[in-house]
């Protein structure tokens, strides 16, 4: 179990969760969450990583946006509910709306830069700090590889990168990305996606798993978890991971 603490960014105050390592820490992970806030899903994927040596922390994001977390959490839950999903759509577009503005975003990425300075600031994340994030966080992991040239490895899970070539060309680092074949939205763009990382140079290494849609490693969700996939994904997370921020 980890420990919550507090940051501020952009004049705004806002909470993460820590999770650290029994042992010797093998780098650091900045988890992002989706868009339901951090839940207790992604607090339990902080704590996977640190049961596999890594100093975690899980940023609570959406209250820099000016987003409710509590309703974003309780339409999430709601959501995961096939029965309920009817209901909780058009109140998810009313709950997240405040995101559409730059303003919110700049707020954000903020806040992932906060959380990220922070632990390239430990002797854990010292010149070996990832980010993985999932939807909402997997297209902000994206952002942080964009814009943060001291990140060593970014592992976005159905994220959005709607970049430039030319701004696609900063980043520094490899990408490990994870899809759906079933998330019809994001495998529209994909190729054109791999081609623009093609050009700027971008180590980009896109797996796609079929069968599986949106959100697949989300087993809070049971209506779009898939057990195999996940467990796919995890175990080529932590292999990139230890090759990336390995000392040796």
């Amino acid at each position: 179990m980890g420990t919550m603490i507090d940051f501020a960014a952009a004049g705004q105050e806002f909470q993460a969760y820590r999770s650290e390592p029994s042992g010797p820490a093998q780098g650091a992970v900045l988890v992002i969450h989706e868009i339901w806030g951090l839940t207790a899903h992604i607090k339990d994927v902080a704590d996977r990583f640190a049961a596999e040596g890594y100093l975690a922390v899980a940023p609570d994001l959406m209250g820099l946006a000016g987003l409710d977390a509590v309703l974003l959490a309780e339409l999430g839950e709601r959501r995961a509910d096939p029965a309920a999903q009817a209901e909780a759509q058009p109140k998810l577009r009313a709950a997240t709306a405040p995101l559409n503005s730059p303003e919110s975003a700049a707020q954000i990425k903020a806040g992932v830069a906060a959380v990220f300075n922070y632990l390239e600031a430990t002797p854990e994340g010292a010149g070996r700090t990832a980010a993985v994030g999932f939807c909402f966080g997997g297209t902000y992991a994206f952002a942080l590889a964009v814009e943060e040239p001291r990140l060593k490895a970014a592992v976005p899970f159905y994220g959005h990168a709607g970049y430039a070539t030319a701004e696609l060309s900063a980043i520094a680092c490899p990408i490990l990305a994870f899809y759906g074949a079933d998330d019809a939205g994001l495998m529209a763009s994909l190729s054109d996606l791999a081609h623009r990382m093609q050009e700027a140079e971008v180590d980009f290494r896109p797996t796609v798993f079929p069968g599986a849609g949106h959100a697949f490693f989300n087993d809070a969700n049971p209506s779009m978890y898939r057990q195999e996939a996940a467990a796919t994904a995890w175990g080529q997370t932590l292999a990139f991971l230890e090759s990336q921020l390995s000392r040796d």
